[in-house]
């Protein structure tokens, strides 16, 4: 068991490419901003499952409370009803920057010369050792805010940085300063004691939406988040934008050229399906994904069935295209992911049943294609290979939806190093073997992009061909990494 009380990667094998963090904020007078706010980060719950926080707005003074744990866990009605006021943002965490643990929660909080800011971050920066030296510069050891209270994120530098730089006259001076300066992926909602802010980096890595409500308005990492809480979807913030929401409407600048290379895997895996991305569908675009899939890497067999649930719409989408019977093969656990009963060894053996059990009746004797959307370590594949047949599967094709995972990421998504991405340093007929299927087929990388209806030029697909947008020595560098190394 880990530290934190969660489920060991023996115990608990959940190798997915972590989903990074959600973002979300409201201006509302009148309305239930913390409630609103507490809906919506439940509806990017997906996005991080370490952390929760909501701040809020009266218009004299910030109020935040976050914790460790779901959204469920940290708040109830007690911990909402002092988050009174007009503007609230609230986040959802996964570690990317900075370890999991309570003084890297979000939203942070610190002052600056114009008052007070919170703020919530979805991404990764690759410069954050150059911004915490103007910190430096600027503040000296005396640090403030949650740098000075032990926070190591990247988060956490850039509201340090928004809040010392004294030579504006407003946050939003100060806003249209420091984010220029910004390196990498960030999806912001932030806010003052009057007014809401979102930004979004020039390159558009992560999603971020501006929506309407009868009374206000609401930025959000995910349309989903704007369904859930009763908004109507206006437009995507544009890479490179700065909005800011007060009694006056919504006022947008930019602060850098739009140069858009959206991140493929959000249709993937990472967003919810019931969201839209830059006008797609992403259940349409997994389903097509399947579609294509099925087309590339035809196989004769009895069904098709998913690994659930992020696997279901392109399993779907293959066995609409190759005529093979889909079914559910597999019953998830949508429960398990946190516990803090230490796993005795007959538990460990367990493995993968915690998450998945098989549906023997539906399998047994079948020659099953199991469609997956992606493969990192390929653990969890050779333990769901191993529990199908042990439940008479007769043979077993893996379909995968995504080509090959082979680099990491540094733009906000927690993937393996390369050393430890299967496909990094073994052929598909080697990763098949490794898994112990009967037949293994990835996606293409052209009919993964097609599936998107993004072109090419609009999407960043580093972790599949190691061609990041920008550079990202600074990153490697701070992990400690040779920027010439292909060793990541």
């Amino acid at each position: 068991m880990n530290g934190d009380g969660r489920l060991t990667d023996v115990l608990d094998p959940e190798e997915k490419a972590q989903d990074e963090c959600g973002v979300f904020g409201v201006w509302a007078p009148g309305e239930n901003v913390a409630s609103l706010t507490y809906f919506g980060i439940y509806a990017l719950q997906h996005r991080g499952q370490e952390s929760a926080g909501i701040a809020a707005s009266n218009g004299k003074q910030i109020l935040v409370y976050k914790d460790m744990g779901l959204v469920s866990q940290v708040f109830n009605e007690d911990h909402l009803r002092p988050l009174a006021g007009h503007i609230a943002v609230g986040h959802v965490r996964y570690a990317t920057t900075g370890r999991s643990a309570w003084r890297n929660a979000q939203p942070t909080l610190g002052p600056t010369p114009y008052g007070t800011i919170a703020l919530a971050h979805n991404g990764n920066l690759v410069n954050t050792q150059e911004l915490m030296e103007s910190v430096r510069e600027k503040s000296g050891e005396d640090l403030t805010g949650e740098l000075g209270r032990g926070s190591s994120t990247d988060t956490a530098v850039m509201t340090a940085l928004l809040g010392c730089l004294d030579e504006y006259g407003s946050l939003e001076e100060a806003a249209m300063g420091v984010l220029p300066t910004l390196r990498g992926a960030f999806s912001l909602a932030f806010m003052d004691e009057t007014t809401l802010y979102a930004a979004r980096d020039p390159y558009g890595f992560r999603p971020l939406v501006l929506g309407r409500l009868a009374s206000g308005w609401v930025v959000a990492s995910e349309t989903a988040a704007l369904d859930i809480v009763g908004a109507t979807y206006v437009r995507e913030i544009e890479p490179g934008e700065l909005l800011a929401i007060d009694e006056s409407g919504v006022r947008s600048q930019r602060f850098a050229d739009a140069t858009p290379r959206g991140c493929i895997f959000e249709y993937v895996y990472l967003a919810r399906p019931d969201t839209t991305i830059a006008g797609r569908s992403v259940n349409a675009a997994r389903n097509e994904m399947g579609m294509v899939l099925a087309r590339e890497h035809p196989v004769d067999a009895d069904i098709v069935i998913a690994t659930p649930d992020s696997g279901t719409p392109a399993a779907i989408g293959y066995a609409q295209e190759s005529g093979i019977p889909f079914a559910q093969g597999l019953v998830k656990n949508a429960y398990v992911g946190r516990t803090f009963i230490q796993p005795t060894q007959t538990m460990r053996q367990l493995g993968i049943r915690l998450k998945l059990n098989p549906l023997r009746e539906v399998i047994e004797g079948k020659r099953l294609v199991v469609v997956d959307d992606s493969i990192v370590r390929g653990n969890t594949q050779r333990a769901l290979v191993r529990m199908l047949r042990a439940a008479g599967a007769a043979e077993i094709h893996v379909r995968i939806s995504s080509p090959p995972v082979t680099w990491p990421c540094y733009f906000g998504i927690d993937f393996a190093t390369r050393a430890e991405l299967i496909a990094s340093g073994l052929t598909i007929e080697q990763i098949r073997a490794s898994i112990e299927a009967d037949s293994l087929g990835f996606i293409s990388e052209e009919g993964m992009i097609a599936a998107t209806t993004v072109p090419e030029h609009r999407l960043c697909t580093a972790c599949f061909t190691g061609k990041y947008p920008l550079p990202v020595d600074h990153a490697r560098a701070a992990a400690g990494l040779d920027p010439l190394s292909e060793d990541s």
